[in-house]
């Protein structure tokens, strides 16, 4: 499964997330720009921090201090159904239940191993979003100590709980959420929702080096 692989999207495995706030246009498009973005901000102000922290810091403690704003900047159940596909509708509620807590847990132990060192990197967000119909799309740049920048966007959809990820876009193209619905299909034809999330809990155990993340 590569899910961008380890060092794939995610895998700037280090990275000053020195988040660059610039000027907004104004009225109304000014507060969706604003709202669209601010999650991002603070999930890269949370991944500077694990990464300050470093390895000397144990895992399930970068775990505990990233987790709730992977919870807050993303919207886990959405990105975990479409990933899922058509499937999603005949899992059982048990099933959709335990395959979500494994999901986070992968999500966030996913970011926890790949952001695990300082090197001096920063993340830029753009000060404008794109508009996608009803959804925002969030452009960022990851600015490495040297060679070209990467782009990284964030697809940001409106909710109860205001603009969350629902996909992320490497080079503003390559969809997370379409790799790993080829990940999670090739998995599910074998196999069934358990079968799925037997493959997650194992990943996210490699991920924090034997120790899972709560």
């Amino acid at each position: 499964m590569t899910t961008f692989g380890r060092r794939g999207l995610l895998g700037m495995a280090g990275g000053a997330l020195c988040v660059a706030v610039g000027g907004i246009p104004g009225s109304a498009r000014a507060d969706t720009v604003a709202s669209a973005r601010q999650p991002i901000v603070a999930f890269y102000v949370a991944l500077d921090k694990i990464m300050r922290a470093g390895r000397a810091t144990a895992f399930q403690a970068r775990f505990d201090m990233l987790a709730p704003v992977v919870d807050a900047a993303f919207d886990l159940d959405t990105i975990l159904r479409v990933s899922v596909g058509l499937k999603w509708g005949t899992l059982e509620e048990a099933s959709r239940v335990r395959l979500a807590a494994v999901f986070r847990k992968f999500t966030v132990a996913t970011y926890v191993a790949n952001f695990d060192a300082f090197d001096g990197e920063r993340f830029d967000v753009l000060a404008d979003t794109k508009v996608s119909g009803a959804d925002q799309i969030v452009q960022s740049r990851l600015i490495p100590g040297s060679g070209d920048p990467i782009k990284l966007d964030y697809l940001m959809r409106t909710t109860q709980s205001g603009w969350r990820v629902v996909d992320v876009l490497l080079d503003g193209t390559i969809s997370r959420v379409a790799v790993q619905r080829s990940d999670f299909r090739a998995v599910l034809a074998k196999g069934d929702a358990e079968a799925l999330s037997v493959m997650l809990e194992r990943k996210t155990v490699e991920l924090a080096g034997g120790k899972a993340g709560g």
